[in-house]
């Protein structure tokens, strides 16, 4: 294309990330129309006609000649709705929010540009400071700076949806102390959990406090998080407060949808969860190869999706929280039911998680059925401040352990040495192992449950007890 009469600074979104786009618009003569070119998909293609209208009912006259667009570079495909504005400026009406805003903003902050959106856009208070907010194509008659400033604090207009987890606390769970001590190491630990139990048993109560016993999300955790968001288009009103995200996917969900992937690439719900929790409730109902899909995540922290135009990365940082009936009908081991399934079938359900996804979860649970008399009564447990409280401790003991022991790391230790045991505890240990048939990486997730176990407590070395708890999370199968 030959030199443009204008030039219009913009972003296509990729992954989670803004990169920069220039709209470049030149007028011609020959039949009058309006061509847009530079790998435009179908819906920037659209925008010829959202454009005319746009700015027939703003009062602009489009000139009767030949209008074409060129979104540089070229060899980047171009997607959304968010080219319309720059467009129309090159060249309703009100303008709507795009998908992906805080990426947008982040761009323009690295490239020292200001940012003009649609006013109803929220964004992070850090990154609004210089952005500006458009109503309507008609306010920009009198220019660019004469547009208010974007206006920040909480959105009010009912977008902010909620995750379920609001105003729970874990003092509504009675009579399941063992699995809240369960949730309590796999918070301080960061550990991948499962609870398995018959219907009604509470596993979904449990799960859904477990955002009340992590601390408030960390000022990076926090931008990855309101990124991620914003890209999926998301609300990011409760992560602005510091509050952990809370995800849940029904067990129908695809790999795509779980991990990531689509055209355009977009981030998964193992995504979504970065820095919360992700929720799996009903685990052996998910498909097979989804469930496989998140080891690469749990070990690596983020998600590496590979097409044509190269390879899109995205974190996923996020605690795994899972829940599972003990057999199809839900009542192995439950006393007040009897079992109708077949050990074959027993067999073949529980296998459906897979032994690979098994050994990256660090802590296995029963949870029985609660007390009838003590969900009647309404008696209160132990609260979420009160675990909180515990998480934070063990927490700060495990820093400053760790920064003690910077230089015997340094000196050549590994694996389980590492992570310091009394030496009855490291003889218990190796009995143990040998008798369970543990593997590799088995033994390194039992030690570091131990490990958190006595890190709890504030035990500098690991005590055969802790060992022993740890070895109580192992998963049944297994024991």
């Amino acid at each position: 294309m030959g030199s443009p009469d204008v030039r219009i600074p913009t972003a296509t979104l990729r992954g989670v990330e803004a990169v920069p786009v220039t709209v470049e618009v030149s007028v011609s003569g020959g039949i009058p129309g309006l061509s847009i070119v530079g790998m435009p998909d179908t819906s920037v293609l659209e925008a010829r006609s959202r454009v005319r209208c746009a700015m027939k009912a703003c009062g602009y006259k489009i000139p009767r000649l030949h209008v074409t667009v060129n979104l540089a570079p070229a060899e980047i495909r171009k997607t959304g709705t968010a080219f319309d504005l720059p467009i129309a400026v090159a060249l309703d009406g009100s303008v709507c929010p795009p998908r992906g805003a805080v990426a947008y903003a982040a761009l323009a902050e690295r490239e020292g540009l200001s940012l003009v959106c649609s006013d109803q856009t929220r964004l992070p208070l850090a990154l609004s400071t210089d952005a500006y907010g458009i109503s309507a194509i008609s306010r920009l008659k009198t220019g660019v700076g004469d547009l208010p400033l974007l206006a920040t604090g909480p959105c009010d207009d009912g977008t902010d949806a909620d995750d379920g987890t609001c105003g729970l606390d874990f003092s509504d769970v009675v009579d399941q102390d063992i699995p809240k001590r369960a949730m309590v190491i796999a918070a301080a630990g960061r550990h991948g959990m499962l609870m398995v139990g018959p219907p009604g048993s509470g596993k979904t109560m449990l799960a859904r406090r477990m955002p009340t016993i992590l601390p408030p999300l960390a000022d990076a955790e926090k931008s990855e998080a309101l990124l991620i968001h914003s890209v999926a288009g998301q609300p990011i009103d409760s992560l602005e407060r510091g509050e952990r995200p809370f995800r849940a996917p029904h067990h129908s969900i695809s790999v795509g949808g779980l991990v990531g992937g689509g055209r355009p690439v977009m981030p998964g719900e193992v995504s979504l969860a970065h820095g919360g929790v992700l929720f799996l409730d009903e685990l052996p109902e998910f498909a097979t190869n989804a469930l496989q899909s998140l080891r690469q995540p749990l070990e690596d922290h983020e998600v590496r999706i590979v097409r044509v135009d190269g390879v899109y990365v995205f974190p996923c940082d996020f605690q795994l929280v899972a829940a599972a009936n003990p057999c199809p009908c839900g009542h192995l081991g439950d006393d007040a039911h009897e079992c109708t399934c077949a050990p074959a079938r027993v067999a073949a359900y529980q296998g459906r998680i897979g032994g690979p996804l098994m050994d990256r979860i660090d802590v296995v649970v029963d949870v029985h059925r609660p007390a009838s008399t003590d969900v009647i009564r309404g008696s209160e447990g132990a609260g979420s401040a009160e675990m909180l409280d515990q998480v934070m401790a063990a927490r700060e003991f495990s820093a400053w352990r760790e920064a003690r022991d910077e230089a015997r790391l340094d000196s050549g230790l590994r694996g389980v040495s590492r992570l310091g045991f009394e030496p009855s505890a490291r003889a218990f240990f190796e009995v143990s192992a040998e008798r369970l048939a543990l593997g590799g990486r088995a033994i390194a997730r039992v030690g570091r449950v131990a490990r958190t176990i006595a890190d709890m407590g504030g035990h500098e070395l690991v005590s055969r007890d802790d060992v022993g708890e740890a070895l109580q999370y192992r998963s049944r199968r297994q024991l």
